[in-house]
């Protein structure tokens, strides 16, 4: 069987190559993909050099391991159907939907314990949102949201929108968020916040906290927008005591801000939340099964679906990344589609 993979040659350098895939193995199984979604975040630092060569792609996930080196896979959210498999494997998971933490391809080898099985009742292209979703529940599981409190979310990308969604169920007091793109403001919009402000006016936002704080600033800021200039205005809108919860990752751009002014006397808190693992808090309690079963519920809630604005044929994968490299305002959730 051939199948077609995406690979990154070099720094905005994309290739699909069509290459042959064996049968599994005696406890594999042959996934089907069908769509598989672009993390406009982690891809395009992969994609523009601005990942750290001596860093692992991702020791938790068995389809990533290696360093962030050129040529190489990447990829973490993919939905498909098992179309085979290995001996070993019980013939139940034939024909079974999953979703696979595993690089753009068209098929896809793995241990059924690697992959996770699809509810019935949500479709692939809600599916494919998963590891996005996961991320957002971990955020707020960080972040730890309370009634009243006075929220910002800086950044709407996919996992910021995600994020203010799932802080719109919660009765806080107010939800801001900050995002210079229109299309992501609209859509921030549309995802519950009550006000959405442009990075470029930070004066408008600073303002509008301390009228609805009574100067007492935000409780608590996540910093969602992969730009390492916003971890200071993260500092500047954070009240006395505040957290901030910290997202984004920057790769190899450095991080200038500073801590010896308001951060220094203000007392804040500057959490870093990653979903590789549970936050340390909720380890006596919850386990990746239990955060999985939160996430599903959570895709059943918001139908994240509605984020796709593109889909694109992974013969086609360069266009996407150039897409989204050059001409973000356009796009919001871009996938690979495999089915010829």
């Amino acid at each position: 069987m051939m199948r077609r993979s995406v690979i990154f040659q070099a720094p905005g350098q994309v290739q699909t190559a069509l290459e042959a895939v064996p049968g599994p193995a005696p406890g594999e199984v042959l996934v089907e993909i069908e769509v598989s979604a672009i993390s406009a975040g982690t891809e395009l630092l992969i994609y523009r050099g601005q990942a750290p060569s001596d860093m692992s792609l991702d020791d938790t996930l068995p389809g990533l391991s290696g360093a962030f080196r050129f040529p190489l896979r990447y990829g973490y959210a993919a939905a498909g159907t098992v179309a085979a498999a290995g001996q070993a494997v019980d013939s139940a998971w034939l024909g079974r939907r999953v979703f696979g933490f595993c690089p753009h391809a068209s098929h896809v080898l793995a241990k059924p314990a690697d992959l996770v099985p699809v509810p019935e009742d949500i479709g692939l292209r809600d599916a494919v949102f998963f590891a996005n979703v996961e991320t957002a529940v971990t955020l707020l599981l960080d972040g730890l949201p309370a009634v009243g409190e006075h929220v910002v979310v800086l950044g709407q990308g996919v996992v910021g929108l995600l994020a203010t969604r799932l802080l719109s169920t919660y009765p806080l007091a107010a939800l801001f968020t900050v995002e210079p793109l229109a299309l992501r403001r609209e859509a921030s919009v549309q995802a519950g916040a009550h006000a959405v402000f442009d990075p470029a006016l930070p004066q408008a936002l600073h303002d509008r906290l301390r009228e609805v704080t009574e100067g007492g600033m935000a409780d608590l800021v996540f910093e969602l927008s992969g730009h390492p200039s916003a971890l200071g205005a993260a500092i500047a809108g954070a009240g006395f005591g505040a957290r901030i919860v910290l997202g984004s990752w920057y790769g190899t751009r450095p991080v200038a801000v500073d801590l010896g002014g308001r951060f220094h006397r203000s007392r804040i808190r500057l959490i870093g939340s990653q979903v590789s693992t549970l936050p340390p808090g909720f380890l006596g309690r919850w386990t990746r099964r239990r955060r999985f079963s939160a996430a599903w519920e959570q895709i059943r809630r918001i139908a994240p679906s509605r984020l796709i604005t593109h889909e694109i044929p992974v013969e086609a994968a360069a266009e996407a990344y150039a897409l989204l490299d050059q001409n973000p305002g356009q796009a919001l959730q871009v996938l690979l589609t495999h089915r010829p």
